[in-house]
């Protein structure tokens, strides 16, 4: 029996209500499809075929059918054109949503395109529609962007500069004696098992087996890993436990292992920030996320192991393609390697 930890719980539940709170915005019939759609997917990928269609239907309005949203209707979406579609992939590069503006590339544009695919493909199969039309769409080609990674050198400056910061300024350097411990703790952890920013800020305490150096981890999907860890990595956890204890000694009812000064469970956003605070230091030429300390440790992975399939199952990549396409070319080592092959003088 599957057992979600309250992060994912509550995650779960903001999704649902923002997914109630869209669909306010839809047409009535697209209750109808996100309810059809509910049993294969996550709440938090319906709220974001929620918002895509949002977008959509608010270009109908304003582009075609001229009039109001909750006014469309099966009958209107079955006068649709494959060129209607075109013009609307077009308009997402730049377009503006309740007084803001907006620009998709490649990957914006094809995940919309997937959410109208999946609207349309639905309605078609259950005769609400007489045509798929949407299933004639071509979503644009994704251009694979070479992967962004540490060097171990820079693994090292990285947790250096959140343990000894140097380059910070005074009042940086003295709000870091305050989550120094934390920051290396969960630096060391993405360095060190390559989870992902969502999976990290879910850790609850009782998820933690230090005897065994291993934890449990929610992946996408729902499904629950075991995951290993280093001895390097546990002293790291331990001396943020000690920390922690001190600063939640008045709290009783938060589990999560990673907490903010605010003493409640840390947000992905803050995670983000102080990955991109020590990042900038450690290596400024680079711009790194959490899911770069992920591909870093991913491609240390692979060096150490030389099997593409056991990186993707650590990694909790369900096609091996998607590990192949990041890990295996190393491009960049190959570029490195030749440097001083070429001679300018003798």
């Amino acid at each position: 029996m599957l057992i979600m930890s309250s992060y994912i719980l509550q995650r779960n539940k903001k999704s649902i209500e923002g997914l109630s709170k869209n669909l306010e915005n839809l047409p009535d019939f697209c209750l109808d499809y996100f309810l059809g759609i509910e049993n294969y997917t996550s709440p938090l990928t319906r709220l974001n075929y929620s918002r895509d269609l949002e977008i959509f239907f608010d270009y109908l309005s304003k582009n075609l059918f001229f009039k109001p949203v909750k006014s469309i209707t099966y009958s209107d979406l079955e006068k649709l054109k494959v060129r209607d579609l075109e013009q609307y992939v077009s308009y997402l590069s730049y377009h503006e949503f309740n007084g803001k503006t907006y620009h998709n590339g490649e990957k914006g544009k094809a995940r919309k395109i997937a959410s109208i695919k999946s609207f349309f493909k639905y309605n078609f199969k259950n005769e609400n529609l007489s045509v798929d039309v949407a299933s004639k769409l071509t979503s644009p080609k994704i251009h694979t962007k070479e992967i962004v990674r540490l060097e171990v050198d820079e693994v090292c400056k990285l947790i250096n500069e959140a343990e000894t910061p140097e380059h910070m300024t005074k009042m940086q350097q003295a709000f870091n004696q305050h989550t120094k411990t934390r920051d290396v703790a969960m630096l060391s952890l993405f360095l060190g098992t390559g989870i992902r920013v969502s999976e990290c800020v879910g850790i609850n305490l009782n998820d933690v087996d230090f005897d065994n150096n291993c934890f449990k981890v929610t992946r996408k999907g729902g499904n629950q890993v075991i995951l290993y860890f280093s001895d390097e990595v546990k002293d790291s956890l331990l001396a943020w436990l000690e920390d922690r204890k001190k600063l939640m000694e008045d709290v009783i009812n938060e589990n999560a292992l990673f907490v903010s000064l605010q003493k409640k469970r840390i947000s992905t956003r803050a995670v983000e920030n102080l990955v991109k605070k020590y990042s900038q230091i450690a290596s400024p030429l680079k711009k790194i996320s959490p899911h770069k300390l992920r591909s870093t440790y991913g491609t240390n992975l692979y060096r150490e192991t030389g099997d593409i399939y056991v990186v993707a199952e650590v990694l909790g990549h369900k096609d091996v393609n998607t590990t192949k396409k990041h890990y295996a070319a190393m491009s960049e080592d190959i570029r490195r390697s030749v440097a001083n092959k070429v001679k300018l003088r003798d």
